[in-house]
């Protein structure tokens, strides 16, 4: 691999305006395919092969309307009896009747022929029906469907918009700016030029926009979930900062000691760059690897963002060694701190901080690893209480429309209204099918649980109903939950007493399905996961006790993460400082992405580490000094590297969007714990407790497994042994 990228390297640096150009007419290309091929995102977690999304598609032929968008129309008065005086009935009437002229509007029930007032008599609520389904309703419609409860408002009446139409999920707000910003200066103050901090930015951003342009064309020929772009955007510019980084680095290192442009640029590509394509590859093999989850709309999100590792590993090793040779030896122009990222040594021959730190994890190895793992255990205390869900109007920022209105139906009819089960009754074959629904109600009525029931919706047929129960807990309350095992055990019972079968579907029964699918997807790709890390460590540095290593410290940096996540998200602690939308079990989806991501990042710390001390020991030195070399050689690239992906998912965390939120802190903490804590001081440290049994490795393997030859060992033996020259095949 090692020769293959220096030719490459070499020949991008000499082929420079090519490969520029080349890069200019796909992002052209392709954002001009976005243009013209684009379609929507979808906002629906949609999980086949549950009982609510089987249910849902069997009756959508009988029941349409279950499978189209809806929406929240709340009519709030000041004071209580307010919306039931006259004057509110014909405005809020002739709001009802404007909505439903509005094109795309199936039906809007009046809220007063349907009962739909509050026991105080405050709050009233017109639910609205759209033609189509979620996903096809337009910010035009949704807007219109506003406009057109103006009568309601002129009379002084709060009017307030949730349901699933409203409960927009997955949009970006801007903070991913303030992320590059930090990266950034952290670029500038680590590689102490603004030319050489504006490479990598410029990599990125170039990797970005392609990957997001493609799949923006592909959303018009597939479903892609909302969520995708978004956290193809997060992961594409976290890793395209980082990768760059590392290949600049040792760009410069070799030009420092001596070498030409061409050279130093071919040579870091050769090596940096291996390290760089096979981090790339462990990233995208874990976010494939989500397809194991069997979950649609999770396979779609970890090709999404896989897609953009690919690009920004493409970027890297061919594009920047392009711009390297446009910079020349001029890579060092605007300096702004002159203690910049190139060897282990200071710019005096001085001890670095990263050796002194070295020098200390080797000396007291056992304290740091006691250290560090009791610190790590803490953290991940509250994992254990980890709960899973999915956003609804509960979870939106607090003053949106969607959230008042979810605030409002809770207060004033209680929490249950804004987690409706459907069961559907389907009494085909049944002598007297409405004596069926009728004792199947009856028996769901006295279910613990249960708030009410609201009148039968009835087939043409007369064989198939829909029964709209009302629990008495929302939608995240472990209550809810406990309701829709409970109905579903009652399916044998009924059907022996009745004839008739039920099922559970809609909304709130099918996030409770999703949330389970999702948990019980955690173990078996958790496994692939580490099967995947043990080959892969295995195959990259010969050794059976460095791959374990590895494997022990991404599961306690995924505890660890998760422990946080579940202390801010689901216990609220931090809310003072962290803006949480809303206090509750955690996006159902949020540890197996975190898992997917955080184990590609934290197979490139383990590898642009360890791969340094591996060096080390392989060139004679003895184990603990091989160990101080690889972190003084690696500390400050990994620390900034770290610091760069930090900030960038940290920046998402700013944002008030649901979803977007908690992957970016999740991420964010992952990071930092991984690559301080587990990385810099667990790693050294087990690394000097072993030893030369490091890097043991049996010899029937040895026979079998191939040299990857990361590192370019034997490139750089051969170019040492002769004159440089053009290689063959250039």
């Amino acid at each position: 691999m090692a020769t293959y990228l220096y030719r490459l390297g070499r020949h991008c640096f000499r082929r420079r305006r090519a490969v520029l150009a080349v890069w200019i007419a796909v992002l052209i290309a392709i954002g001009g395919a976005a243009g013209a091929l684009a379609g929507k995102t979808s906002d629906e977690f949609k999980v086949p092969g549950t009982e609510a999304q089987t249910t849902l598609d069997r009756i959508r032929d009988t029941f349409p309307q279950q499978g189209h968008g809806s929406a929240q129309v709340v009519f709030a008065a000041p004071a209580p009896g307010g919306a039931t005086t006259p004057e509110a009935g014909r405005a809020v009437g002739e709001a009802v009747g404007r909505i439903a002229a509005v094109p795309g509007v199936a039906a809007v029930p009046d809220p007063y022929a349907t009962h739909a007032v509050s026991p105080d008599g405050r709050v009233a609520i017109a639910l609205v029906s759209f033609d189509h389904k979620l996903s096809d309703v337009t910010d035009q419609q949704r807007e219109a469907v506003k406009a057109a409860a103006e009568p309601a408002r002129a009379a002084g009446l709060d009017v307030a918009f949730g349901g699933d139409a409203y409960n927009k999920m997955a949009q970006v707000d801007g903070g991913e700016a303030i992320g590059l910003a930090v990266a950034g200066v952290v670029l500038v103050i680590t590689l102490g030029s603004l030319v050489a901090a504006g490479l990598p930015l410029l990599t990125a951003l170039v990797g970005v926009g392609v990957a997001m342009a493609a799949i923006m064309a592909l959303s018009g020929s597939f479903e892609i979930i909302t969520t995708a772009p978004v956290l193809a955007l997060m992961v594409g510019l976290a890793v395209g900062i980082d990768y760059a980084l590392f290949i600049l680095s040792r760009h410069r290192r070799h030009l420092d000691e001596g070498l030409e442009p061409d050279e130093a640029a071919a040579r870091a590509t050769a090596t940096a760059g291996s390290a760089v394509v096979f981090a790339g590859l462990t990233v995208v093999v874990a976010l494939a690897g989500l397809a194991v989850a069997g979950v649609p709309f999770l396979t779609v999100m970890g090709l999404a963002a896989s897609g953009a590792v690919v690009v920004a590993v493409l970027v890297a090793i061919t594009l920047l060694p392009a711009l390297l040779g446009f910079a020349g030896r001029a890579i060092d122009r605007l300096p702004v701190w002159k203690r910049a990222l190139r060897s282990g040594a200071g710019p005096d021959g001085r001890t670095t901080l990263g050796e002194r730190w070295g020098r200390f994890v080797v000396r007291r190895p056992l304290a740091v690893l006691l250290t560090g793992l009791a610190g790590l255990g803490l953290l991940a205390v509250p994992a254990a209480s980890l709960q899973l869900g999915l956003p609804g109007g509960g979870s939106q920022a607090a003053g949106t429309d969607a959230r008042k209105a979810y605030d409002l139906v809770g207060e004033s009819f209680g929490p249950g209204f804004n987690a409706p089960l459907v069961v559907v009754v389907d009494a085909e074959g049944v002598p007297q099918p409405e004596q069926a629904v009728q004792a199947v109600a009856a028996r769901l009525q006295t279910l613990p649980g249960v708030r009410t029931l609201l009148p039968p919706t009835v087939d043409q047929a007369g064989h198939t109903a829909l029964l709209t129960v009302i629990p008495q807990t929302g939608p995240d309350d472990a209550g809810t939950r406990a309701l829709v095992n409970e109905i579903r055990d009652q399916r044998a019972p009924l059907e022996s007493s009745t004839g008739a079968g039920i099922a559970v579907t809609g909304t709130t029964a099918a996030n409770i399905d999703v949330s389970t699918k999702l948990g019980q997807a955690l173990p078996p790709f958790l496994a692939v996961i580490v099967g995947i890390a043990v080959v892969l460590l295995a195959l990259a540095f010969r050794s059976v006790l460095v791959p374990l290593k590895a494997v022990a410290g991404f599961l306690l940096s995924i505890t660890a993460s998760l422990g946080a996540v579940v202390a801010v998200y689901q216990w609220g602690w931090l809310d003072g400082l962290i803006d949480v939308p809303k206090v509750g079990p955690v996006v159902s989806f949020v540890p197996i992405l975190l898992i997917g991501v955080l184990f590609g990042l934290a197979m490139d710390y383990e590898l642009f580490l360890v791969s340094g001390m591996k060096e080390q020991y392989v060139h004679g030195k003895a184990p603990r000094d091989a160990v101080v070399a690889g972190v003084r050689g690696g500390a400050r690239v990994v620390t900034a590297a770290a610091l760069i992906m930090v900030s960038v998912f940290g920046s998402f965390v700013f944002g008030h969007d649901p979803i977007v939120q908690p992957i970016g802190f999740a991420l964010a903490v992952g990071v930092l714990v991984d690559a301080f804590v587990v990385r810099m001081a667990l790693v050294p440290a087990a690394m000097a407790l072993f030893g030369k049994a490091a890097w043991w490795f049996p010899k029937r393997l040895e026979k079998v497994v191939p040299r990857v030859d990361m590192e370019g060992e034997q490139l750089i033996a051969r170019l040492e042994e002769q004159p440089v020259k053009e290689p063959a095949g250039v």
